[in-house]
């Protein structure tokens, strides 16, 4: 038995058995065993290795009856932080099939062969009638080539606001050049 499982362990029990201040304990040095794990998983989404991991510590508080003492208990943890994490990825992955993919074929950003001043010319005009929220993303993603996640820093948005106004921008913007066309 690792030492991390024989001090959770014995905290867990002793809360268990009515000890407040060691079940306070072993709620905080589960949940920095927990943003390790689930860190470790989901690199790259702080906010929602944090999110889990409240999650994680509200389950295994409502489920403290299930846990068998003859098992390891870092063993029932590492269970219900997976499925959550599971269901976290189930979440995102139905939420993300809900969005249409964005079209960078869109006329909008091609290159003008006969000239390329003009071309930018066209092209900021037609930023120019987009709302920041739009316009923002979509010039810092797109045309200069930063992330999702630069450009959220960058503006103070979200990410999910920037793909949003990417997203809403390049369809207006399509809008408009279908209904200019011949």
């Amino acid at each position: 038995m690792s030492d991390a499982e024989a001090a959770l362990r014995s905290l867990f029990l002793r809360g268990l058995d009515g000890d407040a201040a060691a079940y306070r304990e072993f709620l905080q040095k589960l949940s920095a065993h927990l943003r390790a794990f689930l860190g470790k998983r989901l690199f790259g989404w702080p906010d929602e290795v944090e999110d889990l991991v409240q999650e994680c510590l509200l389950a295994m508080h409502n489920q403290r009856h299930t846990y068998q003492s003859d098992q390891p208990l870092t063993a029932w943890v590492h269970a219900i932080a997976r499925y959550k994490m599971i269901d976290l990825l189930r979440a995102k992955s139905a939420r993300e099939a809900l969005h249409d993919p964005l079209d960078d074929d869109l006329a909008v950003f091609a290159e003008s062969a006969i000239d390329a001043s003009d071309a930018r010319r066209d092209l900021g005009g037609l930023l120019q009638t987009l709302p920041e929220r739009q316009r923002l993303p979509i010039v810092h993603v797109k045309l200069e080539g930063l992330s999702v996640a630069e450009t959220a820093s960058l503006t103070g948005m979200s990410e999910s606001a920037v793909k949003v106004g990417i997203h809403r921008g390049l369809k207006a913007l399509a809008a408009r050049l279908r209904s200019k066309a011949p």
